[in-house]
C-alpha cells in the first residue's frame, strides 16, 4: 500500500495536464506477473517498474522491466507495432541527467533508468522523438494476448493450475495445441467409458508442444484416488531434472510470497509425482506384477524407447535378468495391460529424434502391438510420413480395423520458433540436401528469425550477447561426437549440470549465459533457449555424395558406416539446429593445417554448403 501511495503521488505530479491512460498492476499472462504501471500517452506505451526507496539500479531490475516490454512486443497483438519504452524508476536514486535514447526506427528501446525528478523530462523527450501513430488506449487494453511460453514457463503455469488455453496462442499454433489436448482427452474418456485399452500417438514438428500436451493432461488428473489419474513419464533425464527443479523453486517462491514457509524437500515430493522418470516406472513394474496405480500413462519422446537388443542388454547387466525378450515398448504396454478393465497409453512422438544407441523409433511401439490384439490404436495421419518409419505392421492393423486416424493428433505449428514457424522445415530440408526447399524456407524465416554463419567462435559469442535482451537465454550447443573442438575451449566430455545451465542466472558461471560450459543433444533435447550458437565439428561433414559420419577414437577420425549410428548423428544435428526460439548462429571452424585431426578440408565443404543455403556470413 505504501508503494502504491508513493507511485500515485509521483504520477499525479508528472501527469498533470497530460492526456492518456494509466493502469496499475497490468497482468502479463505468460509470465504470471504484473507490471507496476503501464502508461499510454499519444503514441508511446511506457512500461514502468517502480523501485520505491531504491537508490541504485539493480541489473535484475533492468532485466525485469525489459522482459515486460519484450513480452508485450512479442505476444500482445496491439503492441507488435507500438512504440514501447521500458523505464526503471528508482525513487531515491540521484538524477542521472542523461538524454533519453533515440528511437531511430526502433519499436522498442532499451530500458531507461530514471532517478529523482527525471520522469517528466524523460517522458517529454521520448514523446517528442517518436514518429509512430497515436495509440487508442481502449483498443490496446482490449487487445488479444498470444503467449508462447518456453517448456519451463509452461510447466510452471500448468503446475499452478492455469489452463492450456491461458498459456498458449489462440492463433493457428494455439488452436492446434488445444485441439490436440482435447482429442487425447476424448480417447482417454472413451476408453474409460467403453472399458477398452487404447494407445494414442501424438506427433508434431520440433517445438510444437508435444511435451506440453502431456503435461497438460497429467495436470488435469492428479488425484490418485480418481479413475482417470495420469502420470507423465519421460526417459529424458535432463528434461526431468530441469522441470522438477524449476517447479520446486517456483513452489518455494510462491509459498514465500504468500507469507508461508515451504522447504525444497517438501515442494519436491509433489513435483516428483507430477513428472516421473520412465525408468523408475519401469523398475516399479519389474518389482511387482500388480497393475500400476495409473490407468493413463503419457510417454514423452516415445520414439527414444529401446529396442529388444538394447533392453535385453540393460536387463542382463543392470537388473540381473538374463534372457529378457521384450523391447521397452512391449514391456511398458504389458504393464498397463495388467489392468483388467481399461488403460490408455499416450505416446508423444517426434520424427527424426532418435539420438542414442538402441533407440528404436516409433516402429518398436507399432511392432509391440502385435502382442496386444485387443488394444485400439489412435494415430495422426502424419505418423505414416518417412521420418517416423512405422514399418508394415501399421498397415496390417488398419486392415484389421484396429486403427483410428485423427488429424487433431498432429501438432503442425512450432511454438518454440514463435517468430518463424518454418524453421523445422528449413532444418529438415537442409539435412536432406533439398537445397531449393531449404532456400525457400530460409527466405520466409530470415526477416524474423536471424540465422548467421561464421568461422570465428569469439565472434559468434559476441553476436549472441548483442542479440539477447533482458533475461533471454543463450548458450553454445554441440554434438556429443564433437571431440576436436578442444582448441576452441570446448570439451564435450567435461561434466556440466543441465539444471544450472538452463535455470541459473547471468551471475552464475555454470549457467548457459557464461558461454563456458556447452550442452550436447542429450542435454538440450526437449528443452530450448532463445538464442543458440551451434558449433559444428568434423564428425558430420558435407559431401556431394551425402553426409559423411565420423567418430574420434584415440588420435584420429574413424568413418562411421553403421546405418543406425549415421541416423543418430544426423538426428543429433537436427536437435541442435531446432533448439532456438528466436535465432541462431552456426560456427564451422576453419581448421588448422598443422593439426591432422583438424585440417581445413574437414570443415570447408560443410561451410560452403551452409553458405549456399543463404545464411549471412560474418
Amino acid at each position: 500500500m505504501d508503494a502504491w501511495a508513493t507511485q500515485i503521488q509521483i504520477l499525479q505530479d508528472v501527469l498533470r495536464g497530460r492526456e492518456g491512460l494509466v493502469t496499475f498492476e497490468f497482468s502479463v499472462p505468460r509470465m504470471g506477473s504484473r507490471i507496476d504501471v503501464v502508461l499510454i500517452i499519444a503514441n508511446v506505451v511506457f512500461v514502468i517498474e517502480f523501485k520505491v526507496g531504491y537508490q541504485t539500479y539493480d541489473a535484475s531490475a533492468i532485466d525485469q522491466v525489459y522482459d515486460y516490454a519484450l513480452d508485450l512486443h512479442y505476444f500482445h497483438e496491439p503492441s507488435h507495432e507500438c512504440a514501447l519504452a521500458p523505464i526503471l524508476f528508482a525513487t531515491e536514486a540521484p538524477a542521472r541527467n542523461e538524454p533519453a535514447p533515440k528511437w531511430v526506427g526502433r519499436k522498442l528501446i532499451p530500458p531507461v533508468r530514471v532517478g529523482i525528478g527525471e520522469l517528466g523530462r524523460v517522458l517529454d523527450e521520448l514523446l517528442l522523438d517518436c514518429e509512430e501513430p497515436n495509440i487508442d488506449p481502449d483498443v490496446w487494453i482490449a487487445g488479444r494476448y498470444n503467449p508462447t511460453p518456453t517448456i519451463v514457463e509452461a510447466a510452471r503455469a500448468l503446475y499452478r493450475k492455469h489452463s492450456v488455453e491461458e498459456i498458449s496462442r489462440s492463433d493457428a499454433g494455439g488452436a492446434s495445441l488445444q485441439e490436440t489436448s482435447e482429442a487425447v482427452t476424448r480417447v482417454i474418456q472413451r476408453s474409460s467409458a467403453s472399458r477398452e485399452k487404447s494407445i494414442c500417438f501424438v506427433t508434431g514438428v520440433p517445438g510444437s508442444g508435444k511435451t506440453l500436451v502431456g503435461l497438460n493432461i497429467a495436470n488435469q488428473h492428479t488425484d490418485k484416488d480418481a479413475e482417470l489419474y495420469s502420470v507423465f513419464l519421460s526417459g529424458n533425464g535432463p528434461l526431468v531434472d530441469v522441470l522438477r527443479e524449476a517447479l520446486t523453486r517456483d513452489s518455494v517462491a510462491q509459498a514465500r510470497e504468500m507469507g508461508t514457509k515451504k522447504t525444497k524437500k517438501e515442494a519436491g515430493i509433489s513435483v516428483k509425482q507430477f513428472i516421473q522418470n520412465v525408468h523408475h516406472f519401469r523398475d516399479d513394474c519389474l518389482a511387482s506384477e500388480r497393475p500400476p496405480i495409473e490407468h493413463v500413462a503419457l510417454f514423452d519422446e516415445a520414439q527414444r524407447a529401446w529396442n529388444k537388443a538394447q533392453t535385453a542388454n540393460f536387463m542382463s547387466r543392470k537388473r540381473n535378468l538374463p534372457g529378457f525378450d521384450q523391447s521397452e515398448p512391449e514391456f511398458l504396454i504389458s504393464c498397463l495391460d495388467r489392468h483388467v478393465d481399461w488403460a490408455t497409453i499416450v505416446c508423444l512422438v517426434g520424427g527424426g529424434q532418435e539420438i542414442n544407441t538402441g533407440e528404436g523409433g516409433i516402429k518398436e511401439w507399432i511392432d509391440a502391438l502385435e502382442h496386444f490384439p485387443d488394444w485400439r490404436i489412435y494415430v495422426s495421419p502424419a505418423l505414416t510420413e518417412r521420418e517416423f518409419e512405422t514399418g508394415a505392421a501399421l498397415d496390417t492393423f488398419e486392415r484389421e480395423g484396429r486403427v483410428t486416424r485423427d488429424a487433431s493428433l498432429h501438432l503442425y505449428a512450432s511454438m518454440r520458433a514463435f517468430r518463424a514457424e518454418r524453421v523445422s522445415e528449413l532444418v529438415r530440408a537442409l539435412l536432406d540436401f533439398e537445397m531449393a526447399e531449404a532456400r525457400a524456407a530460409y527466405r520466409q524465416c530470415r526477416d524474423l528469425y536471424p540465422i548467421f554463419l561464421t568461422r570465428d567462435l569469439p565472434a559468434a559469442k559476441h553476436w549472441l550477447r548483442n542479440h539477447a535482451r533482458g533475461t533471454e537465454r543463450f548458450g553454445v550447443v554441440v554434438s556429443s561426437a564433437a571431440e576436436r573442438l578442444r582448441p576452441h575451449a570446448i570439451n564435450v566430455k567435461a561434466p556440466m549440470d543441465p539444471v544450472r545451465w538452463f535455470l541459473d542466472g547471468k551471475e552464475d558461471v555454470r549457467s548457459s549465459y557464461y558461454l563456458e560450459d556447452v550442452a550436447t543433444e542429450f542435454h538440450v533435447q526437449g528443452l530450448e533457449l532463445d538464442w543458440t550458437c551451434v558449433t559444428w565439428d568434423a564428425d558430420f561433414r558435407y559431401s556431394r555424395e551425402g553426409w559423411k559420419n565420423f567418430n574420434f577414437v584415440g588420435s584420429r577420425w574413424n568413418r562411421v558406416h553403421q546405418p543406425d549410428r549415421q541416423r543418430y548423428q544426423k538426428n543429433a544435428y537436427r536437435v541442435l539446429l531446432t533448439r532456438a526460439r528466436q535465432g541462431m548462429i552456426i560456427v564451422v571452424p576453419k581448421g588448422d593445417e598443422a593439426d591432422p585431426t583438424r585440417i581445413p578440408e574437414f570443415y570447408d565443404s560443410t561451410f560452403d554448403y551452409l553458405s549456399e543455403v543463404g545464411f549471412q556470413v560474418i
